[in-house]
């Protein structure tokens, strides 16, 4: 992400803390800042190692806090299967249900929003006498330039990167 769309992000996001009346403090919106950074996701613990360039002091704990109140607050999502967080490109709307697309080779994550699945599983929850408050879909497989290299016959005379393995779930 940019500098500009990520100044404009951050600022977006204290001013949505300022209408809820919760505290974006230093630290958390430091966080967003490093995972604003991203191409993808990333784990609690490598973000604990680039939060520490600017905070030596910063123990796992301050990046867990961290994390949760930027996943109450919907600035970001969890993705379950890698064990890892993204940043939410929709977090204007708290309430809303994505789908994850999460790359078995490179690891980029691209969120989507589901129209017509929430209304699915919503139909699916009741039906089950199940009071849902919150979902998220991950579907892997992979992107579409790591398709291209998978394609590709000429893995000796090409420009692609035949030396990222897809990852084994």
């Amino acid at each position: 992400m940019n500098s500009t769309n990520q100044q404009k992000l951050l600022a977006q996001a204290e001013q949505i803390c300022q209408q809820r009346n919760v505290r974006l403090t230093p630290q958390r919106l430091e966080v967003l800042r490093l995972m604003a950074e991203q191409p993808g996701a990333i784990s609690a613990y490598d973000l604990l190692d680039l939060l520490r360039v600017a905070e030596p002091q910063a123990k796992p704990p301050t990046v867990y806090r961290a994390l949760d109140f930027l996943l109450e607050q919907g600035f970001i999502h969890r993705v379950e299967s890698a064990n890892s967080y993204v940043l939410c490109h929709h977090f204007e709307q708290p309430m809303h249900t994505s789908a994850l697309f999460i790359c078995d080779r490179c690891g980029q994550v691209t969120e989507r929003t589901t129209e017509g699945v929430e209304e699915t599983l919503q139909k699916l929850a009741t039906e089950s006498g199940f009071a849902l408050r919150h979902s998220v879909v991950e579907a892997h497989g992979l992107c579409s330039a790591c398709v291209e290299v998978e394609a590709c016959e000429n893995k000796h005379d090409c420009d692609h990167d035949h030396s990222i393995a897809i990852k084994k779930k």
